[in-house]
C-alpha cells in the first residue's frame, strides 16, 4: 500500500508541474500588441510583439546572445560587458530594442552581473517560474520578444529590496545624452 501512495504522489506532482509549464508557455509567443513605457517618448506606447524563428534570431544575434536570450543561458560573472559599466543611459533588450532598465537603478551587487533595483516600468519586463537547477527561481523575460534576460531576487537594496540580475548578452546599452 505504501508504494501506491508514493506512486500516486509522484504522478500528481508530475501532473502539477506539467500543468504549470503549459500555463506559463501560453503566455509567450502570442502575436498581439502590448503596452510598454518608452523612455524616449516619456510615456506609454502600444507596440507589437516580436516573434521570430530560431533561424531568424541566429541571423540577428551573436552566438552568445542567442544562447543566453533564446536558450536561457547565462554568461560568466565578472567577464561580461556591462557588469562594471557606470555610464548614464538606458539598457534595452538586445533582441527587440525594448527599454528595460535605467542606469539610475543600477547598483553593484557584487555578483559580477549587471543588477538593477527596478525596470523602467513594471510592464517592460515579465516574470515566470524557472524550475531549472533543482530549485525555483524567478526568471525575467522581455515581454515584447520573450528573450531570457536573467533572474529576479528579493535581496536588493532599498527602495525596492529587489535585485534584477541580468545577463549583459541580453542587453544593449544606449548612452544618455
Amino acid at each position: 500500500m505504501k508504494w501506491h501512495c508514493t506512486a500516486l504522489f509522484v504522478l500528481l506532482a508530475t501532473a502539477a508541474v506539467c500543468a504549470t509549464v503549459a500555463a506559463e508557455s501560453t503566455k509567450k509567443n502570442i502575436p498581439g500588441t502590448i503596452r510598454v513605457y518608452s523612455v524616449e517618448k516619456k510615456g506609454y506606447i502600444m507596440t507589437d510583439k516580436v516573434i521570430k524563428s530560431d533561424d531568424e534570431w541566429k541571423k540577428l544575434l551573436t552566438a552568445e546572445q542567442f544562447r543566453v536570450t533564446r536558450k536561457k543561458g547565462a554568461e560568466t560573472a565578472f567577464a561580461n560587458e556591462y557588469w562594471n559599466n557606470h555610464q548614464k543611459g538606458i539598457y534595452q533588450c538586445v533582441c527587440c530594442g525594448l527599454d528595460l532598465f535605467s542606469s539610475d537603478t543600477k547598483f553593484d551587487s557584487g555578483t559580477g552581473w549587471p543588477s538593477y533595483t527596478a525596470p523602467v516600468a513594471p510592464e517592460n519586463v515579465r516574470t515566470a517560474n524557472d524550475r531549472s537547477l533543482f530549485t525555483v527561481r524567478t526568471e525575467v523575460l522581455c515581454p515584447r520578444c520573450d528573450a531570457h534576460l536573467g533572474h529576479l531576487f528579493n535581496d536588493g537594496p532599498p527602495p525596492t529590496g529587489m535585485r534584477y540580475c541580468m545577463n549583459s548578452a541580453s542587453l544593449k546599452f544606449v548612452k544618455g545624452k
